[in-house]
This record gives C-alpha cells, sequence and structure tokens, in this order.
C-alpha cells in the first residue's frame, strides 16, 4: 500500500484534466487530480479554462467532416503540396 502516489505534479495534473475533459480518465487519476486542484492554484485554472472550453464546443454544435471527404481534402492537399514543392 505504501506504492500508491496521490501527489501529482502540475503537469501530469493538467494531462489528467484533459483525459477528463474526453472522458478517458480513471476514477483513481480522477481523485488525484482534485486533490492536487485543493493546493494548485495555476491547475485549477487551467482546468477552468478546459471546462469552459468543452462547454463551448457541445455548445457551438460544430459539424465534422466525414471520413472520405477528409480523405479527398488530404489528397488534393497532398498533390497541390507535391507541385508547389516541385
Amino acid at each position: 500500500m505504501s506504492n500508491i502516489r496521490v501527489v501529482i505534479p502540475c503537469d501530469e495534473a493538467n494531462h489528467v484534466c484533459d483525459k477528463t475533459q474526453y472522458k478517458n480518465a480513471t476514477l483513481w487519476e480522477k481523485i488525484k487530480l482534485n486533490i492536487h486542484l485543493i493546493y494548485c492554484r495555476a491547475c485549477r485554472e487551467y482546468t477552468k479554462g478546459n471546462t469552459k472550453l468543452t462547454k463551448l464546443l457541445k455548445k457551438s454544435r460544430v459539424e465534422c467532416l466525414d471520413a472520405d471527404c477528409k480523405k479527398a481534402m488530404k489528397k488534393d492537399f497532398d498533390k497541390a503540396l507535391s507541385e508547389y514543392t516541385e
């Protein structure tokens, strides 16, 4: 039980915050993040900004391109890029 690490550095806290945004963080990661946020103002601000961004994206109803459209755009881009570099 002595190997359990509750205190995490800021870079790990920010990574867990990002994972939480995409619903990929485990319960234990979320617990450690919340403990970290108790004493770290900078990470609280980072988390606050991430939460705000997530809410804005959900509210915006952004529609993504389907895979076929993305492939066609990439093909056109690669063709234009190869013509430009030649």
